[in-house]
Formats: C-alpha cells, structure tokens, sequence
C-alpha cells in the first residue's frame, strides 16, 4: 500500500474561544490575512476560517468581513480555503451559509449532527473578561446546543454542493455523525472521495482517546471503503498527541487556534502558524511526507482556485 502524504488543515480563529482566553486569537480582517498566510507558509495545505467583529471579536456572520480576508489570502498562498458553515450559536442557517454562497469557495465544514457543546465548563478559569459579550455566551451554551437536522445537512448539501460544486469537510463529533453521513450519501445528495474530520476532546461530543478514534476510522472505512480520506482534530491539551496518533495510522491532521489555545503543556500558542509549525516538524522526522495544497485538491476532488467568486 503507498502511504498518502499528510494533510495539514489549519483552523485560524473558530467562534467558541473568546478574546479574554488568549491575546494572541485573531480578530480583524488583518490578523486572520496573517495568521494565514504564515499557517500555509509553515506546511497547511488547508485553511479553515471563521470570521469575527473587528470591535470586540464577536463571532460574525457577515459576508462582507469574510470577503475584506479571502481574496487577500488566496493572493498570497496557494493554499485551499474552507469556509465555515457552522458560524456560531444563535446564528440562523441561512446567515451560516451567507459567506459561503457568495464566495463559493473550493470547500466547507459541514457539521454532521446536532451537538453540546460544553465550552461554558472553561468559563469558570477566566478572571478578567475583555468584553462584555464573553461571559453570557460562553455560559450560555449551557442551556443551548448546536443545531444541524437532516433539513439542515440536506440543505447545506444542495445549496452549497450541487449549486456552488463546493466540497466539505464533514465534522463527525460521534459515531451517530458517521452513520449521518452514509444516510446522505444513500439519498444520492453527494458523491465521493470523503474528508472526514473525526472531532474528539469537545464536553458534548466523543472523548479524546484511542479506542473512540479507531472506532471511527472502522466505522469510516466499513461504510465507504478503506480508500476514504479522514482527519483528526482533537481539543485542547489533546491536539498533538491524538494528530501524531491518526497519521501513525494513515489519517491527515488539524491544528490551529480554532481547536486549541496552546502550544504545549502551559504555554499559550502565539498563532496557529506555531502549532502547524511543529506537527509537520514532528511527522517529518518520522518519515512522514507533508501535502501540498495541490496534492490536497486532486486527492479531494476539489474544482480548483480559479473557480471560485473572490
């Protein structure tokens, strides 16, 4: 069997960790233009965005600011942009899907379940918040959780899939997501080759241990075939060990600050391009080769940078 190279996604700000939780979280168009360029300099051959109000770093919505980063970026890095479509709590679908249907970007995330999401037990460890709007929502999504049905996947799948001939990245946070997955694919909604991105570590989804991935990958290759893409992002204090782990059995890797704050045990990362920085390290020297955000488009399908709207 030829062993793939690895796929470095990178995840550059996400829309759960607030600013009070780390200096270095991108907020303005500016920073994220940055921090991506430098993750994509550093080895990421996928860059996975959120954006956020300039003002205070507020999750956003609003197609405008996505579009003040991704020409920016995509003219400064080859690498394949992934925009989000699980926003943030409280955000409507169609204002998730917003940014995407007027960028009609190469690839999305497509959130594969309704899921908790236990962010608020990290509240607590914050003293001073920056901003106002910190504390309510974090300690909000105790009584709330994230929302995508079957309508809302099926939506996702034709609007941005068989409208825009996006891809996506499916974000499986349990085993039921898989299962999710292959009903779709049954449906007819959407063709292969998958990229799967296997989630563990989040209060509300599947813990950060071994036997859970592995689970998942079976799960995975017995529904779609051993010849299936996944990948692994794994929360907190458990991003590398579970990254180093998935690629020592075949799989591709997520880092950023979207999923972790730190770089190591007490130290605070000072951007995503650090974290990228030392699992390619790391999987070089055990002989592992890095993709290319080329390699990553043939292997996933993608319809290429010069077919998008920005």
């Amino acid at each position: 069997m030829v062993r793939n190279s690895v796929i470095i996604t990178c995840a550059i700000t996400g829309s759960l960790h607030t600013p009070s939780m780390s200096p270095y979280l991108p907020i303005t168009p500016e920073q994220i233009v940055s921090e991506s360029v430098a993750a994509a300099e550093a080895g990421a051959s996928i860059i996975h965005l959120h954006a956020r109000d300039p003002r205070d770093g507020r999750p956003s919505a609003d197609p405008d600011l996505f579009m003040q980063f991704l020409p920016r970026i995509k003219q400064q890095t080859g690498a394949v942009l992934n925009i989000t479509t699980g926003g943030a709590p409280g955000m409507s679908l169609d204002q998730r899907l917003a940014a995407a249907e007027r960028a009609s970007p190469e690839m999305t995330s497509l959130n594969m379940g309704s899921i908790n999401n236990g962010l608020f037990a990290g509240a607590r460890r914050i003293k001073d918040y920056k901003y106002d709007w910190e504390k309510p929502f974090l300690e909000g999504g105790k009584n709330s959780y994230f929302e995508n049905s079957f309508f809302n996947i099926e939506t996702i799948m034709k609007r941005l899939g068989q409208e825009h001939g996006v891809r996506f990245e499916f974000e499986c946070y349990d085993v039921g997501h898989i299962y999710n997955l292959a009903y779709m694919i049954e449906q007819k909604l959407y063709e292969g080759p998958l990229f799967l991105q296997f989630i563990l570590g989040i209060l509300g989804g599947v813990g950060a241990e071994i036997d859970n991935l592995l689970l998942m990958i079976r799960t995975a290759q017995r529904l779609f075939g051993n010849d299936v893409e996944w990948s692994v992002l794994a929360a907190g204090r458990h991003q590398m060990p579970m990254c180093v782990h998935n690629a020592l059995i075949g799989g591709n890797v997520r880092v950023g600050l979207e999923d972790s704050l730190n770089l190591g045990r007490g130290e605070l990362a000072k951007s995503s391009a650090e974290q990228v920085a030392k699992i390619r390290r790391i999987l070089t020297e055990l002989g592992y080769d890095i993709a290319t955000p080329d390699e990553a488009r043939a292997r996933l399908a993608l319809k290429g940078g010069n077919n998008v709207r920005f």
